[in-house]
């Protein structure tokens, strides 16, 4: 018998009270979810031990990942933090009140801003990504190693699916939520 978790004995609970309903998106969607707040709790504490809150782990990571000299503009930040721009102004400004990051003049256009990550920034971002790896690695030890490029496979014909179809139009809401 296969092992049962906590969405599959709400799957049954469904089932009984709606046997009319389709609930198999609600049995990846439930579990994502659950997954979801599981990693938010493992990233946040592998942050705060590295010193820093998620949101400037997110900025950071962006500027660490560019590569040297790790500068980018508010704008490249913006989109790949998926944040407004009056949020990103508010993080840079107390980034940089840190130490974390500085802005910078673009030598491009003299009227541009380009944002740069710190030494300070870099040895705190590289110090949480070892943690987050480390973390995530202990998430996934009941996936054997063999199945978790399937599983990514699979997540991410679902992000692409998901992305395409994008979010629910008003008044067209599926029903009740679990």
């Amino acid at each position: 018998m296969k092992q049962q978790d906590e969405v599959d004995r709400i799957l049954a609970d469904w089932s009984a009270a709606r046997p009319d309903l389709d609930l198999a998106p609600l049995a990846v969607f439930s579990r994502m979810t659950r997954i979801t707040k599981a990693l938010d709790r493992a990233r946040a504490q592998a942050f705060e031990r590295s010193g820093l809150a998620s949101w400037e782990f997110d900025v950071l990571a962006v500027l660490r990942r560019g590569g040297a000299p790790f500068r980018q503009s508010p704008k490249i930040l913006v989109q790949q933090t998926m944040v407004s721009s009056g949020t990103m102004t508010n993080r840079i400004d107390r980034m940089a009140q840190r130490g974390l990051v500085r802005r910078l003049t673009d030598p491009n256009d003299g009227r541009g801003v380009l944002v740069e990550m710190t030494a300070q920034g870099q040895t705190l971002v590289d110090a949480a990504m070892t943690r987050l790896s480390d973390a995530e690695e202990l998430l996934l030890g009941g996936v054997p190693r063999a199945e978790r490029e399937r599983l990514a496979t699979l997540l991410r014909r679902l992000a692409l699916s998901v992305q395409h179809f994008g979010p629910i139009a008003a008044g067209d809401e599926p029903g009740p939520a679990a």
